[in-house]
């Protein structure tokens, strides 16, 4: 692909078949470039690059990740550099060309301005960014090894299998776990001023002690016992890992994709959030978007992990008017809409390895639900890599041909996508089987 000033002289991006911006991979509908953003955060200016760069370079298609992360979809062939460079000029790229795989750390969308946090941790966010970035022997951790900071936030999303977590456990102390370790328990409790040479240890650690085929710290964890690591972690410390407090538990998180109106932790101020139908929204409404954060909040744009945006900082007088233009854009801010339990991956007309036209199929099945008044949470996957969630929903509908899917419910004594409800089914026919199992009014699990 041609050079352009800001891409000729970066390192060429390590093989892998994850996207990221600087490298781009093939798909049906063209190429997939990957926008990581620190903390979820967009702002409007940036977001509007993103946007003109999408109309000019690819399709017009963005997605919005599970991990508060943007894509761009259909990037034209021949232009790759051209959208590189743009995105770089518009300083959502990495600050290190290197360290572009390994930025993956999640907070809560509301980090900072949820009433029910017990830390405001971007501060902290912005620290283990920095290490990740300016840590060269970082840069080996798999484009997939995450980590997750939870201040205590309501609107939270803690089902992701990250690697490495730190909660809060109140404004001065945070606890430690990692993924592969039963139940999710924690494993030790600091200060958070230790926060950062802790994470700078423990990954260095794994790096040590993985072998090439162990890329991510629940494999680590099969072969090494999770309190030998933390022997081996301590004595590589100069502060004491203390033993977490026995009677913490996890606070509870959204079961559902958020919408609508909720409170912030400054009076008279308030969250919007609004979900993209499937994940995906156009350049348009990007733009749109960008010019309703300036009118509505500050600027700024939070993506969030159920897929969708939250506009901060928001005047309560006017979140209702908000609500509605982003329902004019077509986002779904009303949290009975059937559309906000669905997910859904690319599918067949995008990607070789999906079997059936999964976000065609999503649509028509909301309009089932939207008749029958059934509410799952379901995952309409294409293939059986489950790329669209992170987690497993409470129901999977797994394609077996292009217009059938095998139906799986989520249950506690089954790995994988759960029990085996149905060998064989069309889209109709789980319309109705959703309406005659979870009637309008009951649980989806």
């Amino acid at each position: 692909m041609r050079d352009c000033p800001l891409t000729a002289e970066l390192p060429p991006p390590r093989a892998s078949a994850c996207p990221g911006l600087l490298r781009i991979v093939p798909a049906l509908d063209g190429g997939i470039c990957r926008v990581k953003l620190p903390g979820g955060v967009l702002r409007s200016a940036q977001a509007r690059a993103i946007g003109e760069a999408a109309r000019r370079y690819a399709s017009g298609t963005l997605e919005l990740t599970n991990r508060s992360n943007l894509q761009i979809r259909g990037v034209l062939p021949g232009q790759e550099s051209a959208l590189i460079g743009a995105l770089l000029a518009a300083g959502v790229g990495p600050r290190v060309a290197a360290a572009d795989d390994v930025r993956n750390l999640l907070l809560s969308p509301a980090a900072g301005l949820d009433p029910q946090a017990r830390m405001d941790v971007r501060p902290l966010a912005g620290q283990l960014l920095d290490l990740l970035q300016d840590t060269p022997a970082l840069h080996a951790l798999s484009a997939k090894f995450a980590l997750q900071l939870d201040g205590g936030e309501a609107l939270a999303m803690r089902e992701h299998p990250h690697d490495l977590w730190l909660a809060a456990e109140d404004e001065r102390h945070l606890l430690l776990g990692l993924a592969g370790c039963p139940n999710d328990a924690p494993l030790a409790r600091i200060e958070a001023a230790q926060a950062v040479e802790l994470v700078r240890q423990l990954l260095l650690l794994f790096l040590e002690l993985a072998t090439p085929e162990q890329s991510r710290m629940r494999q680590l964890l099969a072969q090494l016992p999770a309190s030998e690591l933390l022997q081996r972690l301590q004595a590589r410390l100069d502060f004491p890992l203390q033993p977490p407090t026995a009677d913490w538990q996890t606070p509870a998180g959204v079961e559902r994709a958020p919408a609508g109106i909720y409170p912030q932790a400054r009076a008279g101020l308030c969250m919007v959030v609004a979900g993209a139908q499937l994940g995906r929204l156009h350049a348009e409404q990007l733009l749109a978007l960008a010019e309703l954060s300036e009118r509505h909040a500050g600027g700024e744009l939070r993506l969030t992990p159920w897929q969708g945006l939250l506009l901060g900082n928001v005047q309560q007088a006017e979140a209702a008017t908000l609500c509605n233009a982003l329902g004019e854009l077509g986002l779904l801010h009303e949290a009975g809409d059937p559309l906000l339990g669905l997910v859904a991956c690319t599918g067949s007309a995008a990607c070789a390895r999906g079997l059936a036209d999964s976000k065609h199929h999503a649509l028509h099945l909301a309009e089932l639900l939207r008749a029958n008044g059934a509410r799952p949470q379901a995952h309409l996957s294409a293939c059986p890599r489950s790329c669209a969630s992170a987690r497993v929903q409470p129901y999977t509908l797994l394609a077996s041909t292009p217009d059938h899917y095998q139906l799986y419910q989520r249950t506690p004594e089954v790995t994988g996508f759960g029990r085996l409800l149905v060998p064989s089914m069309t889209i109709d026919e789980a319309g109705a089987w959703f309406a005659r199992h979870l009637p309008a009014g009951l649980p989806d699990a």
